[in-house]
């Protein structure tokens, strides 16, 4: 029998959370991806692998899924690099783009290649299969779109090659799926606040009340009415808008002003969200306050999420609370508290830990997954025993 290794995957626009295993190896990767050549120039190329692997991941991936095959790519971190990087653009599809595949691919790979669980054969090939839990915005779910993202990676296997990479240069992994679940992220965020990674119920004053929560990303705003422990489809929205734009403009107006270049919209977020000098960037050398910029064009986004807050209570006026979750909600948290306390004094939540907020979906796919294995293998389990029984 084919061994199988869990992947609990949160492709989100700004980077990649991945759970592997029971929860004990997982990466962060800046969703960020480059075209590049084969053979990239490395300086010091005999002390490549004393590197990080994450730092400089150069793929090439090929997959029937991929609408450009067999491409060659730097990935993450290395990708931010260089001047032809790509994130993901205002108003598409998560699961009609070709980037989240390789995100998710690459994701894998390193996984398959760094953990042990699959052999490598003498030829550096690593055939791995996985049972995936995995994600898409409440739009996309309403519209059907899961089902085809599902079936591209279901159907086919996927293989990523190692080129120029520390530790795992000219190494391919074979990448098939035995299940792969798709859950709607709104959703997946509740069921992060009422279950703990051993699937026990916390939190369990929230499993009979209706509430809201409001998961803002990159490019995309959903708001999840749950009520009676399931996401009311009917009065569930999603909105193309997100922090990603915001960023950019940021990002564009400090290269206007000032004529600093920032290498990708994470280096915005640095500036916005670190402990120390927060609002800083260094201009020749000197401490350069930007927070007229970021104040500015952060609480014009916060209004907007407002906005949709205040219009969605409205239609459900009997919600409780709304738990705001997402990379975009650690972002824009002192706007929108400001906000409601100068306006309709919601019942709003946030997650003062900012980490736990970023990584609240991975993880919660990660609970998803195991839930559905642990009940497919009970379900076997009183099978064999009932077939036993009648011989």
């Amino acid at each position: 029998m084919t061994k199988s290794r869990i992947a609990a995957i949160d492709v989100g626009n700004d980077a990649v959370k991945a759970n592997f295993g029971r929860m004990e190896d997982s990466y962060y990767i800046p969703n960020v991806i480059a075209r590049d050549m084969e053979d990239r120039p490395v300086i010091g190329i005999e002390e490549l692998d004393d590197k990080d692997p994450l730092d400089n991941l150069h793929i090439r991936v090929h997959s029937p899924a991929l609408a450009e095959n067999n491409a060659v790519y730097r990935v993450g971190n290395l990708a931010t690099k260089t001047n032809n990087s790509t994130e993901l653009d205002p108003g598409s599809s998560k699961s009609e783009e070709d980037q989240t595949l390789i995100m998710l691919f690459a994701s894998i790979a390193l996984d398959a290649v760094s953990d042990g669980t699959f052999k490598v054969t003498k030829n550096d090939i690593v055939d791995a299969t996985y049972t995936l839990g995995t994600g898409l915005p409440l739009r996309e779910v309403k519209e059907g779109k899961d089902v085809g993202y599902r079936s591209q990676l279901l159907g086919s296997v996927h293989q990523v090659e190692f080129l120029i990479t520390p530790k795992y240069q000219g190494k391919k992994v074979n990448i098939s799926f035995d299940e792969v679940k798709v859950y709607p992220e709104g959703f997946a965020a509740y069921v992060n606040l009422i279950m703990d990674n051993e699937l026990n119920v916390i939190n369990k004053e929230l499993i009979d009340k209706q509430i809201l929560i409001q998961d803002i990303g990159g490019l995309s705003t959903d708001i999840a009415v749950i009520r009676n422990r399931n996401v009311d489809d009917d009065k569930a929205q999603g909105f193309h808008l997100g922090v990603a734009e915001s960023l950019e403009e940021i990002r564009e107006e400090i290269r206007t002003k000032h004529g600093i270049e920032l290498d990708s919209r994470r280096d915005v977020v640095d500036i916005i969200t670190r402990k120390n000098n927060r609002h800083h960037i260094m201009v020749k050398g000197s401490r350069t306050n930007v927070h007229d910029i970021t104040d500015r064009i952060l609480l014009e986004l916060a209004k907007k999420e407002y906005r949709y807050l205040r219009n969605v209570w409205q239609k459900n006026s009997q919600s409780e609370i709304c738990y705001f979750v997402g990379g975009g909600s650690a972002v824009l948290k002192d706007y929108l508290k400001a906000l409601n306390n100068k306006l309709d004094g919601f019942n709003i939540e946030f997650f003062e830990d900012e980490g736990e907020s970023i990584w609240m979906m991975a993880n919660a796919y990660y609970k998803l997954i195991m839930d559905y294995i642990n009940k497919n293998t009970s379900a076997e389990t009183t099978e064999k025993s009932a077939a036993n029984k009648e011989k």
